[in-house]
């Protein structure tokens, strides 16, 4: 293991399996609700079930799971302390859910009120949350630029609640504010000041931890996160200007940036000492990949004006970023944090070492290997669709199915971790 790594202060397990139980079922919502639309789903960004579709994953999925991560990762990786962590899990989970299905119950049946109620339900769980996390990252005496990304992060979520809890009050109360520039500016903190950053500053510890390669350059993780804060700052204040220059340039280098991170973690990954491949390195990988195309697709988008003014380049985009890049990252953190988690919790029983099994044998590596198969079955399904309308059924019951998956996968390894536990006690009662 990491020599790195403080096991004294992980949390329950509880506390960062009850996000991730949750998640993939999110995910299932936005298949079913794709496979139901149908092609009227992706003609635009703006239909009520393109919205539905981005917060089902974007909150529901992406959310709930990186959050159940961080409660793991700041104790463990960082030295953070978070205060009570089974309490603020148990506060900040439900209402997750809860605003989730409000938000996304609005969008669909244009019922603004339910935005409205959303609101209440994120600031809480989110404000609760950024300020429980907050306090660990800048109490902890550790040092280093995961710790830096994980603190830029966190203002990139409390900046992307703050915009999006704006916007649905102003849809609820038909409020006078420049929906469309707000919204691009709430898509791009939430994408990169948030998923992305905190994507970046764990990578640097997991990458080369889980997956044998170098580690991430000094100089690369000394410049990513303040650059890319710095970029979307820029940018942010341009777009609110009105400036019709600046803004495509500083977006031109935000692509840049991003295709810089993509290819640096390949790079890493192509001259690794273990050349053997898994379903979590695999993942990291179409993830990487995605994140190139979606750099050049950008850059496309503001380059060639033909492509810039087609509504369906902006859900290609956002395809790309949302289910290619993250979507991708994040099953496969998943599936390398879970055995992980089972295998220390199980060790902390006191039992030998010997009586431990292996982390291999928390979750089974066919069923890992095959759910890979069918989620990139169903990006590239849903990335035909938006040019292809008549594959957007099917695209949808793909990538319901594969998130179907990943849940059980899950729920199998919490089994195992529970099979392991009482094996281990009642060895300790009768040895």
């Amino acid at each position: 293991m990491h020599p790195n790594l403080s096991f004294d202060q992980a949390p329950p397990i509880s506390v960062p399996y009850r996000f991730f139980l949750v998640a993939p079922w999110f995910g299932v919502m936005a298949g079913i609700l794709l496979a139901w639309s149908g092609a009227d789903a992706l003609a635009s960004r703006w239909t009520p079930e393109a919205l539905a579709l981005t917060h089902l994953i974007a909150l529901g999925f992406m959310l709930q799971a990186m959050a159940g991560a961080v409660f793991q990762f700041i104790p463990v990786a960082v030295g953070g302390n978070v205060w009570r962590p089974r309490l603020v899990a148990n506060a900040v989970q439900p209402l997750l859910v809860l605003g989730t299905l409000f938000l996304v119950a609005g969008f669909l049946s244009s019922r603004f009120g339910l935005l409205s109620a959303a609101v209440p339900l994120f600031l809480l769980a989110v404000g609760g949350f950024v300020v429980a996390v907050a306090l660990a990252l800048w109490r902890t005496p550790a040092t280093g630029m995961t710790l830096w990304a994980m603190r830029m992060a966190f203002g990139g979520l409390a900046v992307t609640v703050l915009l999006g809890t704006l916007l649905a009050e102003s849809l609820a109360r038909g409020l006078a504010v420049p929906m469309i520039e707000l919204t691009n500016i709430h898509l791009a903190w939430g994408l990169g000041g948030w998923a992305l950053m905190l994507l970046a500053g764990v990578s640097y510890h997991v990458v080369p931890m889980f997956q044998l390669t170098r580690p991430y350059p000094a100089w690369f993780t000394r410049g990513f996160g303040p650059l890319l804060l710095l970029l979307l700052l820029a940018w942010s204040g341009q777009y609110v200007l009105g400036d019709s220059r600046w803004p495509v340039a500083t977006g031109a280098l935000l692509l840049a940036v991003c295709f810089a991170y993509g290819a640096m973690t390949l790079w890493l990954q192509y001259t690794r000492r273990r050349k053997i491949h898994d379903a979590t390195s695999l993942y990291f990988r179409v993830a990487m990949l995605s994140l190139a195309a979606f750099a050049v697709s950008g850059a496309a988008y503001f380059l060639i004006p033909a492509i810039g003014t087609d509504p369906r380049t902006v859900v290609w985009l956002g395809v790309l970023a949302i289910v290619g890049v993250f979507v991708s990252a994040i099953t496969g953190m998943m599936y390398k944090i879970t055995p992980f988690l089972n295998w220390l919790h199980l060790q902390r029983l006191g039992a030998p070492m010997s009586a431990v099994p292996n982390m291999k044998k928390m979750l089974d590596a066919d069923a890992m290997t095959g759910q890979l198969r069918l989620h990139v079955l169903a990006l590239l399904l849903l990335l035909a669709a938006v040019w292809l309308p008549g594959l957007a059924r099917l695209a949808g019951v793909a990538f319901a199915g594969s998130s179907a998956w990943l849940g059980w996968n899950l729920i199998c390894t919490v089994r195992r971790y529970r099979t392991f536990r009482d094996q281990i006690r009642a060895v300790a009662l009768h040895p």
